[in-house]
């Protein structure tokens, strides 16, 4: 997907222009015409904030494909990819269209030094997960748990927090948040 041309063509169809989505994400707008131009790709926490001051859903930007109201299985290769990011980045795959369901879905795949950002998520909702491999550092309102595979995680998604694999293998995770809204 072209996250350049996708997020200029969703800033314009909203009437904003660089400089109001900039100022309300808390960016600059040279920042946006650099993603726009696709010379830099945002990070996850970016994204989410540009979106948010949008404002539209992470899984409704990279909804393609409308999909049939009644579908209740997905192969793997029909997951929607929420970040960003190529290869050696973190991948968020959803299950399904967050959009017409209470519980989003996510199959998180974390490379040796990939986070979810500098900047720190917050999000209304609340979200949880449990580790498939690997480990991961979770941040979440100043307290930092590194978990393991078997381990999980339970929080308020309004409190701030950040997702980083300190390790020196890929971890992957399984994880929902409710409602959706990341």
């Amino acid at each position: 997907m072209d996250i350049g041309r996708k997020l200029q063509a969703v800033r314009k169809q909203k009437g904003l222009s660089q400089r109001e989505l900039a100022a309300r994400a808390g960016l600059t707008n040279g920042t946006i015409s650099l993603i726009e131009k696709n010379r830099t790709s945002p990070s996850v926490a970016s994204l989410k904030s540009l979106l948010d001051a949008i404002p539209m859903s992470m899984s409704d930007f990279f909804a393609s494909i409308e999909e049939e109201p009644e579908k209740m299985f997905w192969r793997a290769d029909e997951f929607t990819e929420l970040s960003p990011g190529g290869a050696n980045t973190l991948s968020l795959r959803q299950l399904g269209h967050a959009s017409r369901h209470s519980l989003q879905m996510l199959h998180e795949t974390y490379p040796p030094g990939a986070d979810t950002g500098e900047r720190l998520l917050s999000h209304e909702s609340e979200e949880a997960g449990i580790v498939v491999r690997g480990t991961i550092e979770i941040t979440v309102n100043g307290h930092i748990g590194s978990l393991g595979p078997g381990d999980g995680y339970l929080f308020d998604s309004r409190l701030p927090h950040r997702f980083r694999n300190a390790g020196d293998m890929v971890c992957e995770i399984i994880s929902a948040c409710t409602p959706p809204t990341f």
